[in-house]
């Protein structure tokens, strides 16, 4: 078996972030999305991984590389413009062969592993296996209605009416069947071949396709606010290393890690939180469910349930929750008086003060 990760997506939800650098590779516990997913499907026995790449290509192979690192083997494949889920199947046809593969989106995070249902497609080896998951409103997802034995009868992309709660969240397995179905469908009314038609075709056609839902949990990182309850989640995991350098005036509460090459001087640090290589945290409190990136410097600062991407700089500023902070940021006190902020920022920004 193969796998073919999706990452040629722009990420417009996760701006001003995607604006500089692929979604994929915003950190969730000081780790890649990406990453994440990788380990995943090496988790599972395979290796041979082809990874869809878009205009930021040179930025994830800069990350990622050949795979040797995570004990897997990338073949990257570019795809000049996003024209569907199903589209991308075809452009890798070259790479998949005629191998079973699972196809992952590149943003999407099952910290809880897919070996049981990988386990079930290679026992029973339909022609597709979808992986669903109980979601509140299923209006925002494709949707998949099920027989009473987890066959799948139907595909919905988006309905208005969902006749089921079970959405599909961005794992696929197939077998060589699906390249007989994507060069069958047509582009749908936004332009793009979808993965949904593709598999409703072999539906129609009366192929086996499966359902099998995943009960751990589950995020689509698309948003800032998913990212930060994701990382939140990974964190509650954690167990305490300290490697860096912890002076004596320093408190550490909960899991904590300090990786080797960090220093923290006269601070407080609640756990879960994780400070990487080369930071230094001076007179500062960290609050839990942080992950503060490599070679960052705060000092005065205060800071929880946060995400601080590398080289980025807090100086004296208090009180921030909820926040991710880009990399090689700088966020200080203002010259001006007290009663007025300052304030400089970049296209679909948002930030949140106090009134």
């Amino acid at each position: 078996m193969k796998a073919l990760v999706l990452s040629g997506g722009s990420g417009t939800r996760l701006r001003p972030f995607s604006y500089s650098m692929p979604k994929q590779l915003i950190p969730v516990a000081n780790k890649p999305v990406l990453e994440h997913v990788l380990e995943n499907i090496r988790s599972i026995g395979v290796t041979e991984i082809g990874v869809i790449v878009g205009d930021r290509a040179a930025q994830i192979e800069a990350v990622i590389g050949d795979g040797s690192a995570l004990g897997v083997d990338i073949t990257y494949i570019r795809q000049e413009s996003p024209d569907g889920l199903a589209a991308c199947v075809a452009l890798a046809r070259p790479f998949l062969g005629d191998d079973d593969f699972v196809m992952y989106l590149g943003d999407n995070m099952l910290p809880d592993g897919i070996q049981p249902i990988a386990q079930e497609f290679a026992a029973r080896r339909p022609a597709a296996q979808v992986v669903v998951h109980k979601v509140e409103d299923p209006r925002s997802f494709g949707v998949a209605e099920l027989d009473e034995n987890g066959g799948v009868t139907r595909l919905v992309e988006k309905p208005q009416q969902p006749r089921s709660d079970l959405a599909l969240i961005g794992v696929y397995f197939f077998t060589p069947a699906v390249h007989e179905a994507v060069a069958a469908i047509e582009p749908s009314a936004r332009g793009e071949l979808e993965i949904t038609d593709a598999i409703q075709w072999l539906v129609a056609r009366g192929d086996d396709v499966k359902a099998s839902e995943y009960q751990g949990y589950w995020k689509d990182t698309g948003r800032i606010e998913d990212v930060l309850e994701c990382n939140r989640y990974l964190l509650e995991g954690l167990s305490s290393e300290v490697l860096g350098e912890v002076d004596g005036a320093s408190v550490l509460t909960g899991p904590v890690v300090i990786e080797a090459g960090a220093r923290v001087t006269g601070s407080r640090i609640d756990g879960p939180a994780v400070i990487a290589a080369g930071t230094v945290i001076e007179d500062s409190h960290i609050g839990p469910h942080t992950s503060i990136g490599g070679d960052c410097t705060l000092s005065g600062a205060q800071i929880g349930y946060s995400i601080v991407l590398g080289d980025a700089s807090i100086t004296q500023v208090r009180g921030l929750h909820g926040s991710v902070i880009g990399r090689a940021a700088s966020v200080g006190p203002s010259s001006i008086d007290d009663t007025h902020r300052r304030l400089v920022i970049g296209d679909h920004t948002r930030v949140e003060v106090a009134a």
